[in-house]
């Protein structure tokens, strides 16, 4: 399980600060009157602060540590 979080985070944390963000499109009507249709496509742009991505990665590296530390057997 944390392992699989683990590296769920570092890649979100990597595409994060390799893309900073994302865009995407509605379609609003402007006119709709019998058969007279009109729409217009606007776009979105969804910025991610870079800090997230970091934290998103570092976190991710950290469970990948922790749970990798707590697998290992023993010796005494």
């Amino acid at each position: 399980m944390y392992k699989t979080l683990g590296v769920i985070l570092v890649v979100l944390g990597l595409a994060g600060l390799a893309w900073g963000g994302f865009t995407y499109t509605t379609r609003d009507t402007l006119v709709d009157i019998g058969p007279v249709h009109a729409t217009w496509d606007r776009a979105h742009e969804v910025q991610l602060p870079p800090i997230l991505g970091a934290v998103a990665l570092i976190g991710g590296v950290v469970l990948l540590a922790v749970r990798g530390r707590a697998s290992r057997p023993t010796t005494s």
